[in-house]
């Protein structure tokens, strides 16, 4: 009886790692074959497929202020702002633009200058306008302003001048010293 018993174990054992070898051969076959499928695909119907799915995540009410166009540094910002762990800070600009720009809560006075750096960089690839800007020259001349104090030191958190969520900073053309 324990012959029999032991002959039906090792039998059941046999067949088992037949049916696991089967599978494993045949999932293999199966992520070859659709590694093949997605080479098929040319680049340009990767990227309509891309950006259908692109449509799709921008239609949800939470990122519907973002762009068609959006980049996944936006999406991951408007996440943030909706977390919390980010705050918009509005740039007004001498021709009444005002730029809606998005930093973390312990932001530093850098980081508003290059957050704005990059929201004017993606602004002129989707218009197509200026190819160059020169941010030296441009933090040079200008200056952001709060409450009627320049914010001069870039190490320095935006909280500590007072600056929160929706406040609004100018960029202000710095006067000639005579």
């Amino acid at each position: 009886m324990d012959e029999e018993l032991q002959v039906e174990t090792q039998t059941k054992n046999v067949v088992e790692t037949e049916v696991k070898e089967e599978v494993t051969e045949e999932t293999v076959k199966e992520e070859e074959q659709e590694e093949e499928d997605e080479e098929a695909l040319p680049h340009s119907e990767f990227l309509d497929i891309f950006e259908e799915g692109l449509a799709l995540i921008v239609q949800d009410p939470l990122l519907c202020d973002l762009p068609i166009q959006v980049t996944l540094e936006e999406v991951n910002s408007q996440v943030a702002l909706e977390y919390g762990q980010a705050m918009t800070v509005r740039v007004c600009k001498a021709d009444g633009e005002i730029m809606p720009i998005v930093v973390v809560q312990s932001a530093t006075v850098l980081d508003l200058k290059k957050a704005i750096q990059r929201h004017m960089e993606l602004k002129q690839q989707r218009e197509g306008g200026v190819k160059h800007i020169s941010w030296k020259y441009v933090w040079r001349t200008f200056h952001l302003v709060f409450n009627g104090e320049r914010l001069e030191d870039d190490r320095r958190k935006l909280k500590d001048y007072g600056i929160r969520n929706r406040d609004d900073v100018t960029f202000m053309k710095k006067l000639g010293k005579k």
